[in-house]
């Protein structure tokens, strides 16, 4: 397989006229640079790091309540609906929610998993046939841990989560948890657990940041999320500067999870640049799960979206990266190449 345009390659996006191949293993074999008759430009596939899929049945419900309304364990909102849906409303809802991200050029998501073992079989019911990898970061059991591709905890102020932490580290499994999003008053105990990642991270105080930074830990932020629950803005600058960040849409009752529109958000309340936010969508949330793909590099799988640049969006776009952080969306994308 070959693709031609101008190549977003390697970690710093470097944007390369030529030609990208593929070999017979679904690898990408080389990227030639060289003059090529295609205005297309060809992006590394987005790793969403921080989803909750489940609630694709309940979108925008819940309009006006607080966060603990809307999605507080065990009686908030969205607990109630998810317990009152059958199986195979579940499952469908996630299915087509998954179908909208592939659209979209998401290759993965990291999905905290509601539902305990049986949320996970109906996540692998819903991918079933799918090119999107949706990973479990299951929830209310080591059970559902095991069954899963890791644990995600809802907050160290719901419980201590030590015995699943200790069942992480013994099954070589990845542990993130929801830290910051309302106070600051669960990220000392959050950070105890030494989690593999943090989400959310609104709320840190300085010696919050000083350890973020010591302990090394990435944070994955949902900064349209924290908008519509009115907890405030994450320091994203700030938290770049001591950490890697990762970015997610968090739940679908209250956000669409397209990567576009959650890069374009960040880009506009942030002073980072294109290249950093593009990398929090791609590399970086493929490394929190070990994944081996979110950058165009000979020997990486090929796992990539094709952009029509010269669509009515992108036609003279002088900065692809940018024009990819700021402006692309999904009418833009000509082609996803998940599993070649």
């Amino acid at each position: 397989m070959e693709r031609t345009g101008t190549i977003l390659r390697g970690r710093d996006f470097d944007p390369v006229e030529g030609r990208l191949v593929v070999d017979d293993d679904g690898r990408i074999e080389a990227i030639d640079e060289e003059s090529v008759d295609s205005t297309d430009v060809i992006v590394p596939a987005f790793v969403n790091a921080h989803t909750h899929i489940g609630d694709s049945i309940a979108k925008e419900a819940g309009g006006g309540l607080s966060l603990e309304e809307l999605v507080a364990p065990p009686d908030g909102l969205k607990h109630r609906l998810l317990r009152a849906a059958s199986r195979e409303d579940l499952v469908a809802g996630m299915r087509r929610s998954l179908r909208f991200m592939q659209r979209n050029g998401t290759t993965a998501c990291l999905d905290f998993r509601e539902g305990d073992v049986a949320g996970v079989e109906m996540l692998d019911e819903a991918t079933a046939d799918l090119d999107v990898e949706a990973l479990s970061f299951a929830r209310g059991s080591i059970d559902a841990m095991h069954a899963g591709d890791g644990f995600g905890a809802s907050g160290a102020n719901d419980d201590s989560f030590d015995r699943e932490r200790a069942a992480t580290r013994e099954a070589g499994k990845p542990f993130g948890i929801h830290a910051g999003e309302v106070d600051s008053s669960d990220v000392d105990p959050a950070l105890d657990l030494e989690p593999d990642f943090l989400v959310h991270m609104v709320h840190p105080e300085p010696d919050h940041l000083d350890r973020v930074a010591k302990q090394d830990v990435p944070i994955v932020v949902c900064p349209r999320s924290n908008l519509v629950t009115d907890v405030g803005f994450p320091p994203v600058d700030e938290l770049a500067e001591r950490t890697t960040l990762a970015l997610g849409t968090d739940n679908v009752m209250l956000n669409s999870p397209s990567m576009f529109r959650e890069m374009e958000f960040v880009a506009k309340i942030a002073d980072l640049p294109a290249a950093e936010i593009l990398r929090m969508a791609t590399i970086n949330g493929a490394e929190l799960a070990d994944l081996e793909y979110g950058v165009l590099e000979p020997g990486r799988e090929a796992r990539f979206l094709v952009l029509d640049g010269d669509s009515d969006n992108l036609a003279g776009t002088r900065d692809p990266v940018r024009a990819v952080v700021r402006r692309a969306g999904v009418d833009d994308v000509s082609e996803v190449v998940l599993d070649p």
